[in-house]
Formats: structure tokens, C-alpha cells, sequence
């Protein structure tokens, strides 16, 4: 493996551990832990500790997602691995 592709890798790697801690912060602390203490709170009438953990988590999944494809799409144009 070239350095070029080492570092694509490397780059690659970085972003899937961002987005994947993001992912398990939001779906363990967020949406279990702090559900107690976000249910002080309310949002269309719902404890906000049941919104998020329904309703919040998937949203903030959908943009993970789009945050990803355009990281990922600047990752391989950095690297000239992209797609014309």
C-alpha cells in the first residue's frame, strides 16, 4: 500500500470513528442515560427524554447520513478518488 492510499485510509477511518461516536453518544447517553433528566422538559407535549429517544435519534441518524456522503465526497476529491 503507497502512502497516498494509507492516508485515504487513515482519513477514511477518522470520519467512520466521528460519525460513529456521534452515532453512540446520541443512542446510549442522549437517548438512555439522559432520558430522566431531558423528560423535565417538554416538546409538542411529549417529556422530551420519550421525543428524543423516538423521534430526535432517527433525525439526527438522517443527517449523519448527508453529513457523511458530503465528508466522504470531500475525503475523495482530496484524494482524487471521486467520481466525475
Amino acid at each position: 500500500m503507497d502512502k497516498s492510499s494509507k492516508a485515504y485510509w487513515v482519513a477514511t477511518l477518522k470520519l467512520l470513528a466521528g460519525i460513529l461516536a456521534v452515532w453512540g453518544f446520541i443512542s446510549v447517553v442522549v437517548s438512555i442515560l439522559l432520558a430522566d433528566t431531558l423528560n423535565r422538559f417538554s416538546l409538542g407535549g411529549y417529556p422530551l427524554g420519550f421525543w428524543f429517544a423516538q423521534q430526535g435519534s432517527m433525525y439526527v441518524f438522517i443527517a449523519l447520513i448527508f453529513i457523511y456522503a458530503k465528508l466522504m465526497n470531500k475525503i475523495d476529491r482530496r484524494f482524487d478518488v471521486h467520481e466525475e
